[in-house]
This record gives structure tokens, sequence and C-alpha cells, in this order.
């Protein structure tokens, strides 16, 4: 009988060890989330959901500390250290990537996009997942596309109504080279400036103007010193979580699903919240002088048309499928 007690015993024992090492009780997960702007941002309250929903939907299981402020260093290296591993996630946009894979270009192309329903289509589509499955050859796994929103010209000169109001302005500039030739294209003068030089720049009227999110211009406090606000709508800028792929390899099939759907569900959020911090900025911008114009359907037509040029000499190679597949998906939207 003690024997038998004894065995029904060690057997119960034995099953929970399974249980508890196996699959069933996966283990307790915890990693570093890189931000580069500040919580209440429409990037930082997109990654604040996502983390709230895989604490929940892992039961505190999987632990994600997020870093605001770029407390780990700039997209280009905490994107570095993702792939090294020694971070677990970042959210830069999709810019950062460009310069190793150049299909993620296209979306840095002028005048691709008239609308956020465009650019979803795409990037919640088959082009996007065609740029997301670039991404583990290189040691990144992306999970989504989120908004950072479309791109407005700023200048202390006049406003931009027309394309020769670009004439003899000098535009700040990111250090991407399409960047730089969009704004040369359409007859202004590119300037490249990092961030951090920007505010003086513009202050001291080294340079003319600049062009990002409403949001992003305010967040600078970059309508301190600007007087013009056009609504150029020039570029749409997204932003990708990325996860580090030695980090995903790791993980349980289970988990690998609950953070790509956390991070889906997080986007539709994320999407309504930087909506709405653009209307606010431009109404603050507004209240305090800004003045703001719109550019008729007409003008865009006419800006789209002289930044083709770009989209050609961009487009070799791989590039001219990513583009042509852009632009079917867009189309679908437009009719």
């Amino acid at each position: 009988m003690k024997s038998n007690l004894k065995t029904t015993i060690l057997a119960a024992a034995m099953a929970c060890s399974v249980m508890l090492t196996g699959p069933a009780a996966a283990q307790e997960i915890t990693a570093k989330f890189s931000v580069t702007l500040p919580e209440a941002s429409h990037q930082g309250q997109g990654v604040a959901k996502f983390v709230q929903l895989v604490k929940e939907r892992s039961q505190g299981r999987i632990e994600i500390k997020p870093y605001y402020n770029a407390a780990l260093g700039n997209d280009v290296q905490v994107t570095s250290a993702l792939q090294g591993g020694s971070i677990q996630f970042v959210v830069p946009q999709t810019t950062t990537l460009t310069g190793m894979i150049k299909e993620f270009e296209v979306l840095d192309y002028p005048f691709l996009f008239d609308s956020e329903q465009e650019a979803e289509a795409v990037l919640d589509g088959a082009v996007g997942q065609r740029l997301l499955d670039t991404l583990p050859e290189k040691g990144l796994v992306g999970l989504a596309f989120w908004e950072n929103g479309f791109f407005n010209f700023t200048n202390s000169r006049h406003p931009i109504a027309k394309l020769e109001d670009f004439n003899d302005l000098k535009l700040r500039a990111v250090q991407a080279k399409i960047s730089q030739e969009s704004i040369k294209t359409l007859g202004a003068t590119p300037v490249p400036l990092a961030v951090p030089e920007l505010f003086t720049a513009l202050e001291t009227r080294t340079v003319d103007g600049q062009g990002t999110p409403a949001t992003v211009t305010t967040a600078l406090r970059l309508d301190e010193v600007q007087k013009y606000l056009s609504k150029t709508r020039h570029t749409y800028g997204a932003f990708i979580p990325l996860v580090s792929k030695k980090f995903w390899d790791k993980l349980s099939e289970d988990d690998r699903k609950l953070l790509l759907q956390a991070a889906i569900d997080a986007r539709t959020y994320q999407r309504g919240v930087a909506r709405d911090q653009d209307r606010d900025a431009l109404a603050r911008m507004a209240a305090k002088g800004v003045a703001i114009n719109e550019v008729s359907p007409a003008e865009r037509t006419r800006m789209r048309e002289a930044s083709k040029p770009i989209w050609d000499a961009f487009a070799q190679g791989s590039m001219v499928e990513v583009l042509q597949a852009t632009q079917a998906e867009i189309a679908k939207v437009r009719k």
C-alpha cells in the first residue's frame, strides 16, 4: 500500500515538473523598449498601450520596460543595439531602415500618398508585409506599422501655396539623400541638419524652414521661430515597432503570436492618438499666431509631378516592382 502511495506521489511530482518546465508554463520574460519621443507623444502612447496589452494578455508574465526620450540612444544607435540583442524592442521611423534595406525607401517618396487611408492600404497590406519580410535577415523582426503622420513645411518667409513658392527657400533636410534631392526638385535649397541643431538654425535664419508632422513641430518648439505652416503633406511618416531577432527566436510560438497581435491592436489606438494630436498641434500653433494655409489639390498635383523625377531616379532594380505594387494599392483607394 505504502509502495503504491509513494509511486502515486512520485508520478504526481513528475507531472508537475513537466507542467512547470514545458510550453504550457512558459517562463517569465523581461525586456527593454527604447522610445525616441516622450511618453505623452503619439509614439509614446502607442508603446504604452502595447506594453499594457502584453502585460494583461500574459497575466504579468511578460514585463516590458519602456525607456522614453531616447534614454537609450537615438534611432540609429538603438536599432544597431537591437540587432546585437542588448535591447529587445525599438520603434523608429521607417526612414532609419533605408540604409540597410533599400525597399523601405519607397515610403519616403515625395507626394506619394494623398491620405492616411492610402498609406494604411499599403502598409497593412501585401506591400507592407513584403517590407516586413526583408527584416529577419538583418537581425530584426517587424510587428506592424504605426503612424507619425503627414509632414508639412514651415518657414519664416512666406506661405507655400504653389510650386513656385519653394524658389529661394533654404529648407532643412535629413541626412537621407532622397530628402535632399526632393527639396532640390521642388526648387528649394536643402540644408542637411541634425535635430539638435534645428531650432538654433531656424532662429538665426541659417535656414528658412523645415518639414515635419505638426506634432513634432510643436514638440521641438519650432513654431516659436517659424511664421508660416503650409499643409503640403509632402511625405507620410510611419513608425515601425521592431524586435531583436535574437530575442524573438528564443520565444515560444504562443508568445510571438501574443506580441504580434498586441502590436496590431495597439496600432489602431496609436493612429487615433496621432491624428488627434496632429489636430491639436495645428490648433495650438494657430492660436499662437502661426499662419496656416491649405495647399489646393491642383497645386499638390503640380508638386507631385515636379517630384516624379525623384521617383524615377530612386526606383531602380527591385524598387521598380515595389513602387508599382505601392501605386497599385493606392489606385484602389483612389477609385
